[in-house]
């Protein structure tokens, strides 16, 4: 089983190399995400609702706390599936959201509860909500050995890397992910020796023509398209007036 954030980088690992692994969401960044569309005050009483449901999530821990959840989340659905499907049509003294394409004749009036209800759909539809809670992942003494959050990778590998780029700034696209890597290495359980792993690298730029392009990877980024906000990592460069 993997606790995911819900980042496509992962998740395209996890289809290629892993298809067989359970997913569970983590629940903190599912708040998060629900949170972004209906903040922290929602003006209609849908939004209000499922705001709470979602913090019921970090309550539930066991089976029947799961199936009670899931049937007051239906039940949202149902009892709000009228104002989900209300629509705007487009005329002179309509106001025109950005997302909208100008050839859109009409849009979903409550998008953001409708980006919601799609969430929530998709994390049933793959079964990731409550997939920590199962019979299979306790030990001999009852205890479960997985956890429902990625608090512990945020503040071990996650913290390691912010603590890197923030006290290395202006590392060029190549050095960076380098770093990491090298990071990474030493936070293994059995890392590789460090002159081994240079003279691998000596060895390879010598039997590697320079002239030669390489040929693009096979299968999923190691770190995605770059460092992204959701994370707290930006690219940082230069030494912002520090002398």
């Amino acid at each position: 089983m993997v606790v995911t954030d819900g980042g496509t980088g992962l998740r395209s690992a996890l289809d290629t190399y892993w298809q067989r692994t359970k997913i569970q969401r983590c629940h903190f960044h599912i708040f998060a995400a629900v949170r972004r569309h209906t903040t922290l005050n929602p003006r209609l009483p849908a939004g209000k609702e499922i705001l709470d449901l979602t913090r019921q999530l970090m309550r539930v821990n066991d089976l029947d706390l799961a199936a009670e959840w899931m049937g007051t989340y239906v039940s949202w659905e149902t009892r709000w599936a009228t104002l989900l499907t209300q629509r705007t049509y487009a005329s002179s003294v309509t106001e025109r959201p950005s997302w909208v394409r100008a050839s859109q004749r009409w849009w979903y009036t409550h998008i953001r509860l409708r980006r919601v209800q799609g969430l929530y759909r998709q994390l049933i539809r793959d079964q990731a909500l409550f997939t920590w809670l199962h019979d299979a992942y306790l030990d001999d003494d009852g205890h479960r050995t997985v956890d429902r959050t990625t608090s512990r990778l945020e503040g071990g590998p996650n913290n390691a890397i912010k603590y890197l780029l923030r006290h290395h700034r202006g590392l060029s696209n190549t050095h960076a992910p380098r770093a990491i890597d090298w990071l990474l290495n030493s936070l293994t359980e059995h890392p590789h020796d460090p002159r081994q792993l240079a003279k691998n690298h000596l060895d390879s730029q010598h039997t590697t023509p320079a002239s030669q392009p390489t040929d693009e990877p096979i299968g999923p980024d190691r770190y995605d398209t770059g460092l992204t906000a959701e994370e707290g990592l930006w690219t940082r460069k230069g030494w912002a007036g520090r002398s």
